[in-house]
């Protein structure tokens, strides 16, 4: 083919159909980059992390201690625990060196659901006795008795869940009072004497600073 007809031919090629080209190019990589997007979306809630990093998260505690009474009863019942050489835990003081209080429940006041449930969690399982109290701060509904529920469980394998290992039930009759519910040693492996467990009474409620006033 003569250059000058190969030239002609060169310049006469149409901007629009290398237009069209560019576009269609563009639309293909954008509906494949659209369907990867909507594939991980699919695969998002069939994704799960390994037990070991959902066992590792610290909400989950170590020694977890929950009481729960009657839905009906508008009472704040509040629970009160001690760890081995640490300061009674609960409404008034809400975290040591190794409890946590999760939740003061107030009955039916400032709550979404109707269930009435106290938690705390330990951080470790240091070795010696744990106390777990139960406190009638307040009955609104003049029922009585109140009857609470106690469950404690116990973890020391950060690859398994909490295992219950005490339960028990007090029945409050009136307001201020305090039971002890259980007394009990954990030893040096992390493990229950079940030959330590008592109701032997000790006061662990501590009044808020403004009631002491």
């Amino acid at each position: 083919m003569p250059l000058s007809s190969w030239a002609k031919n060169v310049q006469g090629l149409d901007p629009l159909d290398e237009d069209a080209g560019g576009t269609v190019f563009r639309d293909v990589i954008l509906l494949a980059l659209m369907g990867f997007v909507a594939l991980v979306i699919l695969m998002l809630p069939h994704v799960h992390p390994p037990l070991s990093k959902q066992s590792d998260d610290p909400l989950l505690g170590n020694v977890v201690v929950e009481i729960r009474w009657p839905e009906e009863i508008d009472a704040d019942v509040d629970l009160w625990v001690q760890a081995p050489g640490d300061n009674p835990v609960g409404f008034s003081n809400r975290g040591g060196l190794y409890f946590d209080l999760l939740r003061d429940d107030l009955g039916a006041f400032q709550d979404v659901t109707s269930a009435n449930q106290e938690m705390a969690y330990s951080r470790g399982v240091p070795a010696g006795e744990y106390i777990v109290n139960v406190h009638m701060y307040r009955n609104e509904t003049g029922i009585w008795p109140v009857p609470v529920s106690v469950l404690v469980s116990l973890k020391t394998d950060v690859t398994k869940a909490a295992t219950p290992v005490l339960r028990g039930k007090v029945e409050l009759v009136r307001v201020d009072e305090e039971e002890t519910v259980f007394r009990f040693i954990i030893d040096r492996d992390g493990k229950l004497d079940y030959g330590s467990v008592s109701h032997i009474y000790k006061k662990l409620h501590q009044p808020p600073a403004s009631e002491r006033l």
